[in-house]
């Protein structure tokens, strides 16, 4: 199969599972482009385009160019359209995440839906763990789609005015309360990337940043 992978950075936490994924899916015998910029992608287009972490739209011009370009988002579609879905329903007290596989279309989120997995979380997970996690759940929705690239037959979204939508986040909304405790803030602490976008508080006219991590507990040795 020609298979082509667009992710919108390198600097996204999911990038070296893709380059991982893509050295196997070659060592298998397909031929196999991850890419970071739309104007990157072949004009002859190929079998199948992921499209992973991209922030691009990519419309039915380019889509056209391969036989089916392929969608996973973090929600229960057609519940969690929209920006980072996971990372909203941690936040509000999820203790499970469903993963889905769908065709791209036009509105975006809307495709119809090949698989869906889910994971579940213990609540103590923190943003390297939570990644680990949904990333590899990914990967195995791309080794589905192109091991039963010719058998799948999609299921059409629900038709619904009940569909839920998240607005992008932006780094305002990694902000912790100052006055309120780390256990009612706990959710969003451990959802923030420690690298682009730490948590943060401001306190008697300073911000600073916070990074939390797993230690061994010195009680229980």
């Amino acid at each position: 199969m020609k298979i082509a992978v667009l992710c919108s950075s390198d600097e996204h936490p999911v990038y070296p599972f893709l380059e991982r994924w893509c050295d196997k899916q070659q060592d298998r015998g397909h031929d196999v482009n991850l890419l970071q910029r739309l104007q990157e992608l072949p004009e002859n287009g190929g079998d199948v385009l992921f499209l992973i972490s991209c922030s691009d739209i990519v419309r039915e011009t380019v889509r056209q160019r391969y036989k089916k370009t392929l969608v996973i988002h973090a929600s229960d579609l057609p519940d969690g359209r929209g920006w980072s879905p996971h990372v909203w329903e941690i936040i509000n007290g999820s203790d499970e995440l469903t993963v889905t596989l769908l065709e791209a279309t036009e509105p975006v989120d809307t495709g119809p839906i090949w698989l869906k997995r889910r994971i579940h979380l213990d609540g103590t997970e923190l943003y390297d763990e939570i990644n680990e996690k949904l990333f590899t759940t990914e990967i195995e929705l791309m080794d589905f789609a192109v091991e039963n690239f010719n058998s799948v037959v999609p299921e059409p979204q629900p038709e619904s005015a009940d569909a839920t939508y998240y607005r992008r986040r932006t780094p305002e909304d990694s902000k912790l309360d100052a006055e309120n405790t780390i256990s009612a803030q706990f959710d969003l602490l451990r959802v923030c990337d420690p690298r682009r976008f730490p948590a943060f508080f401001r306190h008697r006219g300073q911000l600073y940043a916070i990074r939390i991590e797993k230690v061994e507990d010195s009680d229980e040795q």
